[in-house]
């Protein structure tokens, strides 16, 4: 018998390429990890360290299911982005042994309240509302980490069949084992966590009835449609 005083909320997970689910502890995002969309947004990538931010665990929405659109904006936004799962944590990892905290990678989609994010900016508030709603988290399958490069690929987001995003992950201003060593200078990473590592220019509106195709070279691909 439980002694919660209210029932406790299911386990967020990922289905796997491999079998079974990865459950989910915490989600975090890094932003402007690529210099061209630090550009697109207004900003010089070569002044700033890495940044971070979150999204709930219950804001996934797994591949093939929909994506409501949400309330209180008139700019959704998609960023297509290389998710990495932890397996393993740690403090103040250093960056050559970052990587082998990783259990494995996906796609996912960190969906944007653009609107409410220029709002928090211009008012100097924090961007949850923007980046933190439900269902802001569209994710693949977790493929194992084995064999994928997490530093090179081609990453694309089509929206009904046209091309909106497209690069490499070499484009990325900081590689996956230096993300990972960054944030674990600020929080003790654990097994479950989740990072989404930035997204290419070309970020662009989302309306009810769009459907999104997403994809990371070697890794693999992610559709929904928003709703």
């Amino acid at each position: 018998m439980s002694d919660f005083v209210i029932p406790a909320p299911p386990q967020p997970a990922v289905p796997t390429t491999s079998g079974g689910r990865f459950p989910v502890r915490r989600v975090f995002c890094v932003g402007r990890n690529y210099a061209a969309h630090a550009r697109e947004m207004g900003h010089d990538p070569d002044r700033e360290p890495p940044f971070f931010f979150g999204k709930p665990a219950d804001a996934i929405v797994v591949d093939g299911a929909d994506t409501p659109y949400p309330p209180a904006t008139s700019r959704l936004e998609h960023e297509v982005e290389l998710v990495v799962a932890l397996g393993s944590g740690g403090r103040d990892v250093p960056v050559a042994e970052a990587l082998g905290l990783v259990w494995g990678y996906t796609v996912g989609l960190d969906l944007t309240r653009r609107d409410l994010q220029a709002e928090a900016k211009r008012a100097g508030r924090p961007w949850d509302a923007a980046k933190g709603f439900d269902a802001s988290a569209p994710l693949g399958a977790l493929v194992p980490a084995a064999g994928v490069d997490p530093d090179a690929g081609a990453i694309e987001l089509r929206v009904n069949g046209v091309v909106r995003q497209t690069g490499d992950l070499a484009d990325q201003i900081w590689s996956v084992g230096e993300t990972i060593a960054a944030l674990s200078r600020s929080v003790a990473l654990a097994p479950g966590d989740l990072l989404m590592t930035g997204t290419p220019d070309g970020v662009g509106p989302l309306v009810r009835g769009d459907v999104v195709d997403a994809r990371i070279e070697g890794v693999g691909a992610l559709t929904t449609r928003i709703v």
